[in-house]
C-alpha cells in the first residue's frame, strides 16, 4: 500500500468519528494559537522599540545618572540619585565629535483640555531636542530659547496626544491644564511611530525643562542643584561615537570631582548597547512566553496519544483483517501515524488562523494611550507548525508501534 492510500484511509477513519476527532485537535489548536499569538506579542514589541532607535540614528548617545557604571535608566527616567545638570549639558557642547546636546526630563501626568483627560508622557526639553531626537515639526512652533529662560507656560503636543485632547481640531493656541498650571499650545509634532513598553511615543506632550524643574516636578542633586534625568548627545559621524564618548566621561569626570578609581555618577550609553539589551530581554521574553504557551501544545501531544491508543484498540479487528490480507507492519504503522499527523496539522492549521486573530484583536487594543503590539511572522508560525507535527507524530508513534505489532489470528478473535 503506498502513502496516498493510507492517507485515504487515515482520512477516512478521521471523518468516520468527527466529534471525537475535533475533540482530540482541540490541545493542539489552543497550543498553536497561545504560541503564535504570545511570541507574535514579543515579537511585535521588539520591532516596535527597534524602530524608534533605529530612527535615531547609530549617532546617537545618552548620559544617565548612575550608582556603579552600569545604566539603570529606564524609559528616560532615573532610578539612581541625580547627578547630571544644564551646567553639564552644556559644557559637554565642547566634547570632541558633539555635534549638538539636548537634555531632557520626563515622567507620566494626567493631562486635561478641557474636552478630555488624558494620561501622558510629560517632557521637559530645549530647543535643540528636535533635531537631536529627529522630530519633525508638524504645526506651529516648538520651544525656544526664551521659553527655557523665562520658565513659560507654553506646550507642544505628540500626535496621538494631540488627537487624544481635541479630536480633529486644531490645539494651536488652546489650553491645556497640568497640576492646576494653564499651558498654551503652541505646536505640534508629526507621528514618529513606535512604543516602549507599550506606551505610544507619539503620545508625549513637551514644555520647558526648566519649567518642569521648577514649577511641576522639582528634584535636586545631591549639591542642591536643579537635576537633569538624562542628556542626549548626537555626534557628528557613528566613527567617532568611542572617542566622543572617553571625552565625555573624562570631561564629567572633572565636573564632579571623581577621582581616579572611584565609581562613576554617570553612565554613557550608545544606540547599539541599547539595541543589544532590547534584543536580550525581548529574545527571552519570547522564548518565555513561547515556553509557557507550549505546555498546550504537549497536552494537546498527550491528548492525541491517548485517543490513538483508544482508536488501537477498537480496530483490533479490522488490523487483524487487514494483516491476514497481507497487510504489512509498516502498512499499519504508516497508517496510524498518518492520522495522528493529519490530525496535528489539521489543528496546527486552524490554530494558525486562531493565533492570527488573536493577535490582530490585541493590536488593535489602546486603553488610555498603551498599545500591545503584536508581529505574526512566518519563523514564529513555522516553529509553531513544526512542533505540533512533531508532537503529533511522536504522541501517535506509541500507538502505531502497538498497532503494527499485533499478532493477526489475536487480532481476529478480539471481541
Amino acid at each position: 500500500m503506498n502513502i496516498a492510500e493510507s492517507l485515504i484511509m487515515a482520512l477516512r477513519s478521521l471523518f468516520v468519528n468527527k466529534l471525537r476527532s475535533v475533540l482530540t485537535m482541540l490541545g493542539i489548536i489552543i497550543g498553536v494559537g497561545s504560541v503564535i499569538a504570545l511570541m507574535s506579542v514579543g515579537r511585535g514589541a521588539q520591532a516596535s522599540i527597534l524602530k524608534t532607535y533605529d530612527r535615531l540614528g547609530p549617532n546617537l548617545m545618552t548620559v544617565v545618572p548612575s550608582s556603579g557604571g552600569a545604566s539603570t535608566a529606564m524609559g528616560g527616567i532615573s532610578l539612581t540619585t541625580p547627578s547630571l545638570t544644564l551646567e553639564d549639558a552644556k559644557a559637554l557642547e565642547k566634547a570632541y565629535g558633539v555635534e549638538a546636546i539636548a537634555p531632557s526630563n520626563e515622567t507620566f501626568a494626567q493631562v486635561s483640555s478641557g474636552l478630555d483627560d488624558k494620561f501622558t508622557v510629560v517632557q521637559g526639553v530645549t530647543p535643540e531636542y528636535l533635531p537631536v531626537m529627529n522630530h519633525p515639526l508638524s504645526s506651529g512652533r516648538f520651544i525656544a530659547q526664551h521659553d527655557v529662560t523665562s520658565r513659560s507656560l507654553v506646550m507642544v503636543l505628540g500626535s496621538d496626544a494631540a488627537g487624544n485632547l481635541f479630536g480633529t481640531g486644531d490645539p494651536i493656541g488652546k489650553i491645556v491644564k497640568l497640576k492646576d498650571y494653564r499651558f498654551t499650545v503652541i505646536g505640534t509634532i508629526e507621528a514618529t511611530g513606535g512604543t516602549m513598553m507599550g506606551i505610544s511615543m507619539d503620545n508625549v506632550v513637551f514644555i520647558p525643562i526648566t519649567t518642569f524643574q521648577t514649577r511641576l516636578f522639582p528634584q535636586r542633586t545631591a549639591s542642591g542643584e536643579d537635576s537633569v534625568q538624562q542628556i542626549a548627545v548626537r555626534v557628528t559621524s557613528a566613527d567617532l561615537i568611542p572617542d566622543a564618548r572617553y571625552d565625555i566621561t573624562n570631561l564629567l569626570k572633572k565636573r564632579h570631582h571623581i577621582a581616579a578609581g572611584e565609581n562613576n555618577d554617570f553612565s554613557v550609553i550608545t544606540q547599539q548597547q541599547i539595541v543589544n539589551v532590547i534584543n536580550q530581554v525581548t529574545g527571552v521574553f519570547s522564548v518565555f512566553l513561547g515556553a509557557i504557551a507550549g505546555i498546550s501544545l504537549i497536552v494537546g501531544g498527550i491528548g492525541i496519544m491517548n485517543i490513538m491508543l483508544v482508536s488501537v484498540t477498537e480496530r483490533t479487528r479490522e488490523i487483524g483483517i487487514r494483516k491476514s490480507v497481507g497487510a504489512k507492519r509498516r502498512d499499519i504503522l504508516i497508517q496510524f501515524l498518518l492520522e495522528s499527523g493529519v490530525l496535528s496539522l489539521i489543528g496546527g492549521g486552524i490554530g494558525i488562523l486562531l493565533g492570527w486573530l488573536i493577535s490582530y484583536v490585541v493590536s488593535r487594543i489602546d486603553i488610555s494611550g498603551v498599545n500591545i503590539n503584536s508581529l505574526v511572522t512566518p519563523d514564529i508560525v513555522g516553529l509553531a507548525v513544526g512542533v505540533s507535527l512533531a508532537i503529533g507524530i511522536a504522541s501517535g508513534l506509541y500507538p502505531s508501534m502497538r498497532a503494527a505489532r499485533l499478532n493477526p489470528i489475536d487480532a481476529l478473535h478480539y471481541q
